[in-house]
This record gives C-alpha cells, structure tokens and sequence, in this order.
C-alpha cells in the first residue's frame, strides 16, 4: 500500500503575514469575548505507552472541530489535552526501551503536542499526568474520599488487563484459543489477554454511587444514545474498584498518601486531569466541563468510574460524553503485527496537514467504525478540496474574467434577469446551509458539514460552467451578468469559507483573505449579517502574485 509522492500545494499564498504550513494556532483565539459563555471541551489525556496513531489524532480533531465551532458562535472556548504518563504499562514500556520512565514519557509526550500542534488542534492546555499541579491535585481528591468514607483498605481477586489497565469482571473476559491451540483468557472488549491478581490494596465504593449514576445517565448525557449499552452491562456488574497498586509491583505512579507501600490506580489518576485543569483543589474554574470526547474503548471509565469519584467529592458531573468509535485501515483492526498501523505523521508528510486533517474530519463519525485508505484519502482530498473548493476560487479570481480584481456588489436586476428561477433558489437558500451546518456541528457530525457544504461548492462551480463568463466577458454588453454571476460564485465561497473553519481553519482563512473579508467579520453570525452589507457595494480582493493550485499525483 504505497501513495505516490504529492506535488500538491494547494492555494498557496506567500506573504509576510500569513503562512499556510504549518497550522497557526488558531485564527479565531483574537475573537473571543470578554465576559460571554465559556464552553470547557476536553479530549481524554493519551497514554503514552506508544507513538501517536490516527485514532488519537481523530479524537483531538473532532475535540478541536467542535471548539472551533463554538469560538466561531462568539464564546470563549476552554480546551484541554495531554498525556497520560502513570501506569505498569508504561513502566514495562520504558524498560523494554531501555529507558527510564520520566525520559521514555518526556519523548513520547512531546510526538503527541508536535502532532497536536502541527494539526492545527487550538488546545488551551497541554497537561501531563507528571505535572507537579497534577499530582497535587490527585493527592487531595484521594484525601478528600478517604475522609468521606468511599476508601478502605481490603482485598482484590479478580482479572486484571494490563494493556488496558483495567479491572474486570468474570462476564467481561472471555476465553480465546490462540494459535497454538492453548486457551488463554481475555477482555471481552479489547480482545487483550488478562491475568488473574490477588493482593491488598485500596478499594473505592463504587457500588455506593449505582443509583446516583443511573439517575445521571438516564438524562442522555452519553451520545450517540447507543453507545449507552455498553455502560449498562458494566452497571449491571458494578463491583467496588480497586484503586491502588502494591508498589512493588507498579512504583511509576503517584504513592497513595500516608501509605508508600501503596500506588494510586492509573485510572483515578488519569481521570482527575480535568480537575487539575479547571483549577483544583482550589477555586474551580469553568466546571462542570460542557463537551467531553473519548473513544469507545474507554466509556466506561468516563461514563462510570469519573462521575462516581465526582460525586465521592461532592462535585458537579460533566454535561455530555461524546463517544465516537474506532478507526480501521482496509478494513482490519490497525496492529503491529498485520503492519497496517498509520502514522499521521508520514501520511501528514504526503498528504500535507489540511488534507490529512480534512480527510479525518469528513470521513470519520461517531457511529460507526470509519475506515482509512490511501487512495481514498487521496480521491477526496483532489476531488473536494483542490478541484471543487480552491478551483472555484481560482476561477472567480482570474484575471482573464474578473478584470477588476473586486468582490462584486449584488445586482438584483441582473440576478433576475439572467439566472433561472432554479439557480436563484438556490442561491437564496445559501442562509439555510448556515443552520443546518450549526445543526450538524451540534451533533458532531463533520462529515454531514461538509457533505452540506459541498453540494453548494460544487452547484456554484457548475452555475459558473453553464454561464460560460470566458465567452461573456468578450462583449462588455454582458458586464453586467459577468458581475453578478461572481458575487453569486463568491458570495457562496465566503458563507462556506466561513462555515469550513473548524474543519479546515488555515485553508478557510487563506480563501477569506484572498477575498477581501477582514478578520472580524468570520463568526457565523456574519454569514448572514455580511450576505446583506455584501450586496450594497464593489470591494477589492487581497491580489497575491503566488498561488498554485495542484492535484496530488
């Protein structure tokens, strides 16, 4: 599965003010308002036992889509990342490579904020689990439950997952026989192999919280709404939690206070990062979190175990948990033994960072397993961005036929005149494209924004097509369809530039420049606000000498 090297460059425009690779931070942080709503979005901290794959990239996109989304709505977006850097398996990880734990996780930490950055995700904080504020943080909510009672010390007997880190259940493991015919046991969720464990450690009452968190999920916080199954079979096998390792056999981690035989369990660690964040132990900021994104494989530590240490702490629960699922490649489970894992990186490398990015977004969802493939990747990212999207600019842009190098003022005699009343509707239905986007963007549905946005990018081009302007523009009688045809071609990049920001921010603004419209008018709110100040007059383009405009070969 090889991809022929790409001589794409897009629209590139070169000035001293903006550059399109790599990712700015974010082009709408200047535009958020002082005293208005906050929103406070976070992505699951990555654990860092391993370089970064495609589905923890997807995750942080959606995460920073949906961010993205709400700064463009004029409010103040708090988003949080970071690496989860405790645990046995990173601990065996780092020895295998023959490092110590705190390098292994500094340069494995650092491969996930380099592909963070270079995707262009907008994250407000980049938090480590061995950040010092963190373990502060995990250290008085521990204090916290064991003065309430929820901590006592006892015993664990049951299957351990060490590749997940996770306690489970005898209907949670299955047994598998493996390709020597032996029968070994698994996680029923994972497929990974599990060990039996018994030791003295800490345990948490979670069996304490069961009718408080039924009466929580009942409300629909989980979405989509099916993913709720697989809350309820652990529900229905809820056990009080082991939340401590002997650290004797787990010492990379955080010592349970007042007890150094004793390390705290990576999950209640872990999960205790979106306190630290908000500013725990002391004055919480911004809480509860409005929007939290996981990955279907860790549900239900979010949907389960997270709300019961809240509530163990008498704390508000998060809004939503927005599951999305996984990602395949030609079908199979990415594994390194089938050699089918993607690094975004390379792939980044090929297909440049907009269309990776892209590629993610508009193929990915939240209900079912998304597949990635090169050449499809490939045909979508030629077929929608450069062909359909950037040649519509180039188009209306040439100085062959825009001579003037302007954004038309809106002529309604001319629109009456020498467009079908079919091509009007259209156009007049460009102010419906803007709800639905917000509709789809509410729903995390990325793939139906720009399955939305590109119906109308593709109907403009071929409005521009069946009006033939390099035949009109020959005979100045015909100046005046010539005009509006590009107000309508235009008119319809500007709304759809604007309504492409979370999924394509750099691109999207670099169309927005090229057409003339300042920074502080691309809210969503403009979209139609500017529709009307747009019709009254003429005004210039940004004229940049270099641009070129390629298809991946």
């Amino acid at each position: 599965m090889r991809l022929n090297r790409i001589g794409v460059e897009w629209l590139q425009i070169f000035s001293n003010r903006y550059r399109l690779f790599p990712f700015t931070k974010s082009y709408c942080t200047h535009l958020q308002p002082v005293g208005k709503e906050k929103v406070y979005i976070t992505t699951p901290i990555f654990y860092v036992n391993a370089a970064p794959h495609i589905g923890h990239l997807y995750t942080a996109l959606l995460a920073d889509a949906v961010a993205r989304f709400h700064t463009l709505h004029g409010k103040e977006v708090i988003f949080s990342t970071g690496t989860d850097e405790h645990g046995l398996k990173i601990q065996t990880s780092a020895a295998k490579h023959n490092k110590s734990p705190e390098l292994y996780c500094d340069e494995i930490s650092a491969k996930f904020k380099t592909l963070f950055d270079r995707s262009g995700v907008s994250y407000s904080y980049f938090i480590r689990t061995t950040d010092e504020t963190h373990t502060k943080a995990v250290e008085n909510l521990w204090t916290t439950l064991v003065k309430k009672g929820y901590i006592y010390k006892g015993k664990y007997e049951g299957w351990y997952s060490i590749s997940d880190e996770e306690f489970l259940s005898e209907d949670e493991v299955c047994d598998q026989k493996k390709e020597s015919g032996e029968i070994q046991k698994v996680s029923v969720s994972s497929g990974q192999p599990v060990v039996w464990m018994s030791e003295e450690n800490y345990m948490f009452r979670l069996t304490s919280f069961k009718a408080q968190l039924i009466k929580w999920l009942n409300t629909g916080v989980v979405y989509p709404e099916e993913k709720r199954s697989q809350v309820d079979l652990a529900l229905r096998n809820l056990q009080d939690l082991s939340v401590s390792r002997s650290s004797s056999r787990l010492s990379w981690g955080i010592p349970v206070p007042g007890d150094s035989s004793q390390t705290i369990y990576v999950w209640l660690d872990a999960l205790m990062n979106y306190l630290t964040v908000a500013g725990y132990p002391g004055h919480l900021q911004n809480w509860p979190p409005d929007i939290q994104i996981v990955g279907q494989d860790i549900l239900k530590f979010h949907a389960i175990y997270w709300p019961a240490f809240l509530l163990g702490a008498d704390l508000d629960l998060p809004k939503q948990i927005v599951c999305h699922a996984h990602w395949t490649v030609d079908g199979y489970k990415m594994s390194k033994s089938r050699g089918n894992v993607v690094d975004p990186e390379e792939r980044m490398n090929r297909l440049t960072e907009t269309g990776f990015r892209y590629f993610l977004l508009r193929s990915g969802t939240v209900f079912t397993n998304c597949n990635y493939n090169d050449d499809v990747a490939k045909d979508i990212i030629n077929a929608e961005i450069v062909n359909t999207y950037l040649n519509l600019l180039s188009r209306t842009s040439s100085k062959s036929i825009n001579k003037q190098a302007i954004f038309p003022a809106f002529d309604g005699e001319a629109f009456q005149s020498f467009f079908t009343e079919e091509e009007r509707d259209m156009f007049n239905s460009l102010s419906d494209l803007i709800e639905i986007c917000n509709n789809h963007y509410k729903g995390f549905l990325c793939h139906k924004v720009s399955e939305a946005i590109f119906e109308y990018l593709r109907w403009s081009n071929k409005l521009f097509n069946d009006h033939e302007p390099w035949q009109l523009c020959k005979d100045p009688i015909n100046e005046s369809h010539v005009r509006c045809l590009l107000h309508l071609n235009m008119e319809t990049l500007r709304v759809c530039s604007i309504l492409l920001q979370p999924l394509i921010p750099d691109i999207a603004n670099q169309v927005l420049d090229r057409l003339g419209i300042r920074e502080g008018h691309r809210l969503i709110k403009h979209c139609e606000e500017r529709r009307q100040s747009h019709r009254d007059r003429d005004h210039l383009l940004i004229v940049q000498k270099n641009y070129i405009m390629q298809r991946i070969k």
